[in-house]
Order: structure tokens, then sequence, then C-alpha cells
């Protein structure tokens, strides 16, 4: 007998976001997570597009935006020599509601629904928290840890302790899913392994509180200031919350960083501060080797830790985080195939290996700055003047893709999955720009209707038909019944939507990625349907 549908292991932003996207199906849950609260740490400080539109489909979008930085603020990306001297080099990136603007005037398709945010994690977690204690289907456990698993085929049985008394209770659940992070217990128990390279370089973190706004947007609001020599300064909230992050030089011990000092050194003079977080970090490039088997699946940092250059690591868990919560509430809706569960790993494993390729590249982008740093830039001199403006030509023409890569957030696609009626003659894909197309296993295009409204508002909480024709859709749907999948026929009489989407008919998964596609029905609707739900013979 089962005590709780699905147990979530983890409580940052993937768990929560797993959790809240079960709940929001119908599905009760276990949350345990072994800290007592929220993280301390800032980790991530962007929410991007794509994450933004899945939160959107969630209800989530408009009060997470305003848990965050002012929509007013800008997104700009500066390059200065210290805050104190010399800038060598902007990004400039639009506010929310020039974004939006943005958006509205681009409707052909290659943009998000939702523009990017900027949201620390310190307050990402208690948001999305609160919101899950509000929902009589989910039991939120902050410090519970999760200690052991067992996998019967029938259910698992899964093994908790209280932290702060030592107290154990074992519950049975029909689906784990494994959102622990990067020493995430659920992925040794499975015998997992890391690939790729850690410690890729030896970072210090100074998270801190001051208001010496002269010093600290000398430059104007920006959401990152960069240093050649290494110096990442986060403004988290615009006002007084900020976080720098340093390269340690070679042989520095961490152990004897003053972090105030480090600050000081770091932006080129003394000023008020309370430190509030501080520690060495080093950032990984690893991909785990599985994602998951049987009734065990993993998402988010648990398999793919990357550098945060580009903001990869909580945005591909977020995606992870849909995508495992719609199979396994259709698993236990009784509809989900035998494939469904394995489609995990073949559809979101090679977005993992993506972003961690995508990571380093922007991080050698970095390296290739800092090395070429002279320390004459910081001289008030003919020849500090030459070389701040050879500077930043190097850095402009570097470009800034870790925060333009719209083919690598956007335009993933699930090349072979098993759940996807797949086609030949995949369209082209580069890492910068998002290729509009309904090509099957790609994210469906957004675009704004003719009456104005959003086409993702208009589709189901399941799968979607989106049909540009009067001709029949009797049989797909028919079909779609009589295996009990759930599907909301959608009728779009727009001639530009349809050539943006491509085809008559569209059918779209829960998570916005295209499922079928065609100008006819199907010759064989069942073998349609059972593909995409993980039963095909």
């Amino acid at each position: 007998m089962l005590d709780i549908p699905v147990i979530v292991a983890g409580g940052g932003p993937v768990g929560l976001a797993t959790a809240y996207e079960l709940q929001s199906r119908g599905i009760r849950v276990l949350l345990v997570e072994r800290n007592p609260t929220t993280t301390r740490h800032p980790k991530m400080d962007v929410t991007n597009g794509r994450s933004m539109e899945l939160f959107r489909r969630m209800g989530l979008a408009e009060a997470i935006r305003d848990a965050a930085v002012p929509r007013s603020s800008p997104m700009d990306v500066v390059w200065v020599t210290r805050l104190n001297e010399w800038e060598l080099a902007r990004f400039p990136y639009p506010d929310v509601d020039s974004w939006r603007d943005q958006i509205r005037e681009t409707n052909d398709g290659s943009q998000p629904l939702e523009p990017y945010m900027r949201l620390s994690q310190v307050v990402f977690e208690p948001t999305l928290r609160a919101f899950l204690e509000q929902s009589p289907l989910v039991d939120v456990r902050f410090g519970w840890a999760f200690e052991s698993f067992a996998d019967d085929g029938e259910g698992v049985e899964v093994s908790l302790r209280e932290v702060a008394t030592g107290r154990r209770e074992t519950k049975r659940c029909a689906l784990l899913a494994g959102c622990d992070g990067g020493g995430s217990l659920v992925r040794e128990a499975l015998g997992f392994r890391w690939e790729g390279i850690h410690n890729v370089a030896p970072f210090y973190m100074v998270h801190f509180r001051s208001e010496a706004r002269d010093l600290l947007q000398r430059f104007g609001i920006a959401w990152h200031y960069q240093s050649p020599s290494g110096a990442t300064l986060i403004a988290q909230d615009d006002s007084e919350i900020w976080t720098l992050h340093c390269i340690l030089p070679e042989g520095a011990a961490a152990e004897e960083v003053v972090p105030e000092q480090l600050v000081f050194d770091a932006l080129g003079r003394e000023f008020p501060l309370e430190v509030i977080q501080a520690n060495p970090w080093s950032p990984h490039l690893v991909l785990a080797t599985g994602y998951g088997r049987g009734r065990v699946w993993l998402a988010g940092d648990a398999v793919h830790q990357v550098i945060p250059t580009g903001g990869y690591g909580m945005n591909t868990g977020i995606a992870d985080a849909v995508d495992l919560a719609w199979k396994f509430a259709a698993v236990l809706a009784g509809w989900g195939g035998p494939a469904l569960l394995s489609s995990i790993e073949a559809e979101r494993r090679p977005v993992g290996a993506g972003v961690v390729e995508a990571s380093g590249g922007h991080m050698q982008v970095r390296f290739e700055i800092a090395n070429a740093y002279d320390p004459v830039i910081h001289e008030a001199t003919p020849d500090g003047d030459a070389a701040r403006t050879r500077y930043g030509e190097l850095i402009t023409s570097l470009g800034n893709l870790e925060n333009e890569a719209r083919g690598v957030e956007l335009g993933y696609r699930y090349r072979h999955s098993p759940i996807v009626c797949t086609e030949a003659d995949e369209p082209e894909w580069t890492p910068r720009a998002y290729v509009p197309s309904t090509w099957p296993g790609a994210r469906a295009p957004h675009l704004f209707l003719a009456d104005g409204s959003a086409l993702f508002d208009h589709f189901g909480p399941w799968f979607t038909l989106v049909r540009f024709t009067d001709e029949a859709a009797d049989a797909l749907l028919s079909a779609a019944a009589q295996r009990g999948v759930p599907i909301k026929l959608l009728d779009i009489r727009d001639d530009h939507a349809r050539a943006i989407y491509e085809r008559d008919f569209v059918l779209v998964r829960p998570d916005q990625h295209v499922a079928w596609r065609g100008n006819a029905m199907p010759d064989d609707p069942l073998a349609v349907i059972d593909r995409i739900r993980g039963a095909a013979q």
C-alpha cells in the first residue's frame, strides 16, 4: 500500500518546481529537504525566458517577478577596470517592460513569450516554497533528510531522517524524484557516476549588504559588473544586496582570505559593507552517466553541473522538473506507457550535455579576457588610455554569448526521443539564435495572435492539438480518447500563425514541445497516440 504517490528528495529550486508541477496536475507529493530552511547562498541570479514561460504556464510568473529585481531595472553587463576607475565595454539589455515591447513587436516566433528576470536563489526558493505550503496536495518537510530507497518494481520504499531529532520514517511511494543536488544520494544509490571536468577554477564568493551606491552603481544600474582581473559583481536587488565572485590567484589559500579586503581590492576602494555569506567554491562541468531507472528518476544538479556562465544550471533544472513531473503524472493517471519514464533520459540527457558544453565555451571566453589582462589599464596615462581602448575592443569582439544564446536556452530539441513522431530534415540550429520550428521534438514557437493573446496561453494542461484548417480532427481525438490521453482541440484561424507553425495540425505536449505534426490526420492515429504516451510497440 502506498503512503504517497510521489516523494521529491531535495527542496532547492528544481525540487520545489517538481513538486509544484506535480500538485498542479492533482498529484499528492511529499517533499523532503535536509536543510532546515531555504538556501542562504545566492547561486543563480537569472531566470531565463524559457523558465519564465514554464512558470507562466504554472500561473506563477508575475508572483515570482514581484519578488525579483524591479521590472524597471535593466540587465546590462558592464566591463570595468575597477568600479572606481574606467568602463571598458558594455552589453546593454532592456528592463522587463521594454523587453515585453520588443517581444510583441518581433512577433515572428523567434522570441520567448516571457522576458528574462533577475532573481536571486535566496529570494526564489522561499517564494516558491510559500506557494507549495498553501497547497493541500503537498507535504513540505524541511529538516528531513533522504537516506536511501529500495525499488521493488511495484513501488519505492524510502528511508527518511529528521535531522534535528534523528527520528526515522519509512514511506512507500509509487515514484521517487531525486532533485537533491550535486551530492545527490539518490544518484549515488542508482550507481551513476560523473563524467567531465571537476574543479574548473578556484573561486571565492562574498555575498554582502551595502548602500554605497555611489561606488556600486557608479556606472548606472546594471546586472553584472565584470573586471578583466577575474572579478564579477552581481547586483542582487539594485539596492543593497550584492555578490562578488573572484578567481583566486594560483597558490592563494582560501582560508586566509579576508572577505572585506577581497571586496575592497576587487572594486577599488573601501566602503561600508556587511558580509552575509563568504566561502570558497569551485565549479564543475559534469554530466551524470544516467538520469534514472525503474521508478526513480533525477533532475537538476543531481545530473548536470555547470559553470554559472550562461545561467544554465537552475534553468535547465526547471525544464528537467517540468519534463519529469508531467511524465510521472501521466504514469500515475494510467495512460502513460512503459517508455514514458525512460524517455526522461533520452530527452533530457542530451540537453544536459549541451549546456555543459555551452557553459564551458562561455568560460573559455572569460579566460581569454583574463589572460589578456595588463595592469597598465589601471593607469591614468596615455599608455593606460591605449590599453583600455585595446581591451574594450577585445571584449566587444568576443561578445557576450553567455547571455545571448537563445538557441541553447529555447532551441534544444528532443532529436532521438522515443515518444516523438520524428522527422528527417532537421532545420538549422545555432547556439545564438532560436530558429522557430514545429519540427517534432522542438519547442513550439511563441506567437501573439491577431486578437493580441499569446498562443501559449490557449494550450491545454496536457496535450493540445492546434488546428489551422477546417478539416476534421476526429481520427486523432478518438484515438486519444480510446487510450485515455487528454487532448484539447485548439482551433486557430490566423494566417501568420499558420505560416510559423508550418502544418495544418500540430500536436503540442504538456511541456510545450511538439509531439507530431501533419497536413492531414495520420494514417494510423492509434500508433501516433501510443508513441507519444510511451506505449509504442
